[in-house]
């Protein structure tokens, strides 16, 4: 072995499964050093280089979590995980809690162990700085504590629940903890939960075999097996119905998925990332979630704050913004006069960075080409009201009033036409799940599609 082989620490008070730990090491050509105990394992770390550090949870003369604590103080660069007893789910996420990045549970599986350590070395060789980095604008207090929080959340491998408002930028995180950690050559695969009709979501999730049922005319992996060695993004995970957070449950426990119709399991090693703009607490506490899948997905929280609370980088979105939508329609970037940047830092956006975008790429096909000013942005008056008016509204809706050179027919259209753009948004543009949204029926949505000029002839989903 060379000086730049890896150098791993194995904590355990049991004789047999250290020197299986050891041995295991030896044949991955990785140098490893052993401790039976804390005060062992303590003094290792403070006279000696490691990279990674793989602790059981009892040591004798103290604990594994002990031994984390101690690791996050005076080895914070150094990835840790730990080895629990079989089942015992809530000793692993409060080590993840702690900073462990992942765990693995005992009888040890040795090409699980094997898979765990590579993970825990890619985490000591990870990169500090990603190009999704340069995409995350913003350099308010709120954002500064996110981006910091992001790349500590990128070493671990604990399931993370992004919490933020529809249009806040989850993905876009989720996608940065993907490409700041270990797995950031493997696949990122994101599904939106609420677009996804309940009777399919178990092939969709979990794949399934030719002629399995009517319709499975090929064989399918399902998106667990296609995210496998990488991350799954679980958009809106609060529409996923009851009977389908069971088996999702199952497989995040069991890192095992069976396609329908097929008779045996597959190991998939993936992380799960999730998110949705309700209060998962709240769905919960009134049944619509379940509780032992909350607190396997909960982790660790991030939370993205809403563009309302960080009006500050509106400027430094705007140049972002229009500099792309220039660049890919081959445009000289327009500047954007004093008067629409003014109504912009003092519209509340409702629909958060997203409506900003939205709001950008209409003003750039109004304007001239040249300068962008405000009547050109469209922008309602009238910021939204605190509480939601009593009727069907969602959650983002607002209470607007008509402009007094508009036609109420005209005014209504507007209306309309932004409401329907928010679900298809919303639903990744799935028109059957939009229409679900809106509570309409699909060929009622086509209609007004049509009407509004909003069909899209590249659209596949119906």
């Amino acid at each position: 072995m060379t000086a730049e082989t890896p150098h791993v620490l194995v904590v355990d008070d049991e004789a047999d499964l250290r020197e299986l730990l050891v041995i295991t090491l030896g044949r991955m050509k990785l140098k490893a050093t052993a401790a039976e105990n804390l005060a062992s394992a303590k003094e290792k770390l403070s006279s000696g280089n490691f990279d990674l550090c793989l602790t059981d949870m009892n040591l004798g003369d103290g604990t594994g979590m002990e031994l984390l604590q101690f690791i996050s103080r005076h080895c914070p660069d150094m990835p840790a995980a730990v080895i629990t007893a079989y089942g015992n789910m809530e000793t692993a996420t409060e080590a993840m809690k702690f900073g462990a990045y992942d765990f693995i549970s005992k009888p040890v599986a040795l090409d699980r162990l094997r898979q765990l350590i590579e993970d825990g070395l890619g985490i000591s060789g990870t990169e500090e700085h990603s190009d999704e980095e340069d995409n995350l604008i913003g350099d308010a207090p709120a954002m500064k504590a996110l981006k910091a929080q992001v790349r500590k959340l990128a070493r671990s491998q604990a399931p993370i629940y992004i919490s933020g408002e529809s249009g806040s930028g989850k993905e876009r995180i989720a996608r940065l903890i993907h490409s700041l950690g270990p797995r950031r050559e493997r696949p990122f695969v994101a599904v939106n939960c609420g677009a996804i009709p309940s009777e399919l979501m178990e092939s969709e999730f979990f794949g399934h075999r030719k002629g399995a049922f009517t319709g499975a005319v090929e064989d399918r992996k399902g998106l667990f097996r296609e995210a496998d060695g990488g991350t799954l993004f679980l958009d809106e995970v609060a529409d996923l119905p009851l009977h389908m957070q069971v088996k999702l449950l199952r497989a995040i426990q069991e890192k095992s998925v069976r396609p329908v119709g097929e008779a045996k399991e597959f190991q998939v090693n993936l992380r799960i990332l999730c998110a949705t703009h309700k209060d998962l607490s709240r769905e919960m506490s009134e049944g619509r979630f379940r509780q032992d899948l909350f607190y396997r997905l909960n982790v660790i929280e991030a939370h993205v704050p809403p563009l309302r609370e960080r009006q500050e980088d509106i400027p430094s979105l705007v140049d972002h913004i229009l500099t792309r939508l220039s660049r890919a329609w081959d445009i000289t970037v327009p500047t954007v006069s004093t008067a629409a940047m003014k109504s912009l830092c003092h519209y509340a956006f409702p629909g958060n960075v997203r409506e900003l975008e939205n709001t950008l790429e209409r003003a750039l096909t109004l304007c001239d080409g040249v300068v962008i000013d405000k009547e050109h942005l469209r922008l309602q008056e009238t910021s939204p009201v605190a509480a939601p008016p009593s009727g069907p509204w969602n959650e983002t809706s607002q209470q607007v009033e008509r402009p007094p050179q508009l036609p109420l027919e005209e005014f209504l259209q507007e209306i309309e036409k932004t409401e329907i753009l928010k679900a298809l948004d919303a639903t990744h543009w799935n028109r059957t799940a939009a229409a679900k949204k809106l509570g309409m029926t699909f060929r009622s949505l086509r209609y007004r599609l049509k009407k509004l000029e909003l069909d899209r002839d590249d659209e596949g989903n119906e």
